[in-house]
């Protein structure tokens, strides 16, 4: 049975100790969606980093006045969420903040980076490919015309986050599987002199395959968000064509909306 080590329990209880949980008892908002809203933030912004043990919901329970049922409820929340996660004989402990990236012309790989997500690549396929009637019409080429095909697997603190089919007219530029594995495509597209300036961008959801699920580690049918993008220069030609699919239970899309005067 694992145990926790005196020094991890005293990080551990430093962390939260660190942490005013202002709960309004007055307020129509249950008490368990407010602890498990500022435990969900703790852990977005750091204060509660992966591996910190919350400890055990008596303890919880005692220190903030509230039933265990309430403790024992935000918790599941997180736990559903997949930012937190039981361990038999180790108790409840924090695995990840959810990736939350903004709706802008950006890279996956340079929004987590500046996140502190730690992301990783697996290159699964780089080729040269003839293009489909959906390719060409989104990168203006012509169907059969040769495009560059990549599939990465995209993944934060070892767990895979997102699948990326990515086409790229074949004479934009030379790629190399080695930096696509270190670096993402848009840095990359920089380097080379190209200047992104605007796309279109399509976001929807649907149901994992047997063949999604096992890539991402998720079950059949488990909730998949998805994005369609074409992104162009500033000359306005069209430079990649993505169709990405991401894990619901560890990413979302973050955008504001302003009132049109």
């Amino acid at each position: 049975m694992a145990r926790t080590s005196g020094s991890a329990r005293a990080k551990n209880a430093a962390a939260l100790g660190s942490l005013d949980f202002a709960l309004d008892r007055g307020s129509p908002v249950p008490l368990y969606y407010q602890l498990a809203q500022q435990l969900e933030a703790a852990i977005e912004h750091g204060v509660l980093a992966p591996g910190d043990l919350l400890g055990n919901e008596v303890d919880l329970s005692g220190r903030l006045g509230l039933s265990r049922p309430t403790v024992r409820q935000a918790i599941q929340s997180l736990v559903d969420k997949g930012l937190l996660v039981r361990r038999r004989g180790v108790g409840t402990q924090v695995v990840h903040s959810q990736v939350k990236r903004p709706l802008e012309l950006s890279s996956l790989y340079d929004d987590l980076e500046a996140a502190g997500q730690g992301p990783t690549t697996e290159v699964l396929r780089h080729e040269h490919r003839p293009a489909s009637a959906e390719v060409a019409a989104a990168l203006g080429v012509a169907e059969g015309e040769e495009v560059v095909v990549l599939e990465r697997l995209r993944s934060t603190h070892g767990h895979p986050v997102a699948f990326l089919c990515n086409y790229l007219p074949a004479s934009l530029l030379e790629l190399d599987t080695a930096r696509l594995e270190s670096t993402g495509l848009y840095r990359l597209m920089r380097a080379a002199g190209i200047t992104l300036h605007s796309a279109r961008q399509t976001v929807g959801a649907r149901c994992a395959t047997a063949e999604e699920a096992a890539r991402l580690a998720e079950k059949e049918g488990a909730a998949l968000l998805t994005m369609q993008r074409t992104a162009y220069d500033d000359t306005g030609r069209p430079v990649e064509y993505g169709t990405h699919v991401y894990r619901a239970s560890r990413y979302s899309f973050d955008f504001q909306l302003l009132v049109r005067p």
